[in-house]
């Protein structure tokens, strides 16, 4: 039979590229930089930011890599930068499990493993889990299973009524901090699946029993310096504070987007729960 529709179909769609200058002043903007700012610190002219910006001057490729460099512009956006000015990507991107990217995911469990007994996770720049170590699992005890199928995100099930939430002691303060992390995050970034997400856990419900801290309830030994998890578990209350780990040097996307969480106990008692429950 003759396919006489395909004939006339509409041509596809195109979404209109966005100009470089218009991206760079987007960039230069969120980075709270006047054009004056950015000039000093690329060390050029002001004259020539405001060309730029306005495309009465075209920039090199080694130009933009230079104020994307000076911005502190995420290797993803670059690419970007670069493909808006007709150039061709200068960064890869490789999944974890690809052959090119064998020693980093090695360095990843490495170190995944070598802070076990305690708990540490990676996670990509949308909070997924990437991996974890074995610490991770028994403090997920109680969450909704379909909070812990993945792709799981982790801020999610830390936050969600059917997750983690119910049972941190000090919900309303962690609550806080991850709001706070997540929004500077998207200032950083941009990114507009952080800000939906962000929308999406600030309508999560306070779970029962949970309640601001009052004014008169005493503060730990860690307020005021890192905010601890506080989560109660079969073997009582744990304790924990976190630190993040990136590759500082990493020139592939997937891996300039990588963050490991690592918890440290924040007393005695939780880093001994800790030891007895992985040496069963």
């Amino acid at each position: 039979m003759p396919q006489t529709a395909a004939l006339h179909r509409p041509p596809p769609r195109t979404v209109p590229r966005q100009p470089v200058g218009e991206l760079l002043r987007a960039w230069r903007k969120r980075r709270g930089f006047s054009q004056l700012d950015l000039a000093c610190e690329a060390d050029i002219s002001t004259r020539h930011v405001s060309f730029l910006e306005t495309g009465r001057s075209q920039p090199s490729r080694t130009m933009l890599l230079h104020l994307a460099e000076r911005m502190d512009i995420p290797l993803r956006d670059r690419n970007a930068l670069l493909a808006a000015a007709g150039f061709a990507p200068v960064f890869s991107e490789h999944g974890l499990d690809d052959p090119e990217m064998r020693a980093a995911r090695r360095a990843v469990d490495l170190v995944l493993t070598g802070h076990e007994p305690h708990p540490a996770l990676a996670v990509d720049r949308h909070w997924t889990l990437v991996a974890a170590n074995r610490a991770v699992a028994p403090l997920l005890t109680g969450a909704a299973p379909d909070l812990l199928q993945p792709p799981m995100n982790v801020l999610r099930l830390s936050l969600h009524p059917s997750g983690l939430a119910p049972r941190i002691e000090n919900f309303a303060q962690w609550r806080t901090h991850i709001l706070h992390r997540l929004t500077r995050q998207i200032d950083v970034s941009a990114d507009p699946v952080l800000a939906a997400l962000l929308g999406e856990l600030k309508d999560y419900p306070v779970p029962d029993g949970q309640a601001p801290r009052s004014r008169g309830e005493p503060l730990s030994s860690h307020d005021g310096v890192v905010v601890p998890l506080r989560l109660r578990t079969e073997a009582g209350t744990l304790s924990f504070f976190s630190t993040t780990t990136v590759f500082g040097t990493a020139v592939d996307i997937t891996l300039s987007e990588l963050a490991i969480e690592a918890f440290f106990p924040a007393d005695l008692a939780t880093a001994e729960v800790m030891r007895q429950a992985l040496s069963r």
